[in-house]
């Protein structure tokens, strides 16, 4: 049985390198593809909200809360905040309720007159959290009532990439060959999807070329 382990193009700051690479106008494909294949919803709109960027400096440098948070408009209509991070084995609970926290509360500073959209956030670790075996957990919270009567669900996704195997390679779904990605540890199967998925490979390219030119501070 294989184990599988995190991309080594993540390893250094992860949070700080995917978020350095995908957060312009031009790469949100890539978070739409992403996030697509994790929740199982089709997009129709994506949009990248701007508090990580202009709340960085106050954020602690060794998570810096997040790779991307994005609005996004799903062809039913429904609107979302969708937040993604990496998270290492340390205080996991408190990183996932934390940056839930901040990726709600962001909108309503972005917009005092934008309709206060459900969270959820999808959150990537490279450590074994849960008892279960399953990779992908989905955990659901109602955390109040509104004043219609409304229940307000938290929403939280949960990758464990030790706990990633991949059982039918031929038939593979767009979600496992992100994990192939994220995981990164067999050079075979990366080299496939990276071939096969457009959106795999142009993430790639952009880390490739963010290494290239990387400065040491």
């Amino acid at each position: 049985m294989e184990t599988y382990f995190m991309n080594r193009k993540f390893v250094s700051k992860s949070n700080l390198v995917l978020r350095k690479v995908l957060n312009s106008k031009e790469n949100l494909d890539i978070l739409q593809d992403f996030i697509e294949s994790i929740l199982k919803i089709e997009i129709q709109k994506i949009k990248l909200n701007p508090y990580l960027k202009s709340k960085e400096k106050y954020l602690p440098k060794e998570e810096n809360f997040g790779v991307a948070d994005v609005r996004i408009q799903q062809k039913n209509k429904e609107e979302l905040n969708v937040g993604i991070q990496f998270i290492d084995g340390y205080y996991i609970q408190n990183k996932i309720l934390l940056y839930y926290a901040q990726i709600h509360a962001n909108q309503l500073e972005h917009n005092k007159n934008r309709k206060v959209a459900r969270t959820i956030t999808i959150n990537i670790l490279d450590y074994d959290y849960f008892k279960t075996q399953e990779y992908h957990k989905t955990i659901k919270v109602n955390s109040k009532i509104d004043e219609n009567g409304n229940s307000e669900e938290m929403e939280f996704h949960v990758l464990e990439l030790p706990k990633f195997q991949l059982i039918d390679i031929e038939n593979m779904t767009k979600e496992q060959a992100w994990m192939i990605f994220f995981c990164g540890n067999n050079p075979i199967l990366l080299n496939r999807v990276i071939k096969k998925f457009d959106k795999i490979k142009k993430l790639d390219n952009l880390l490739e070329k963010y290494w290239e030119e990387e400065i040491m501070e």
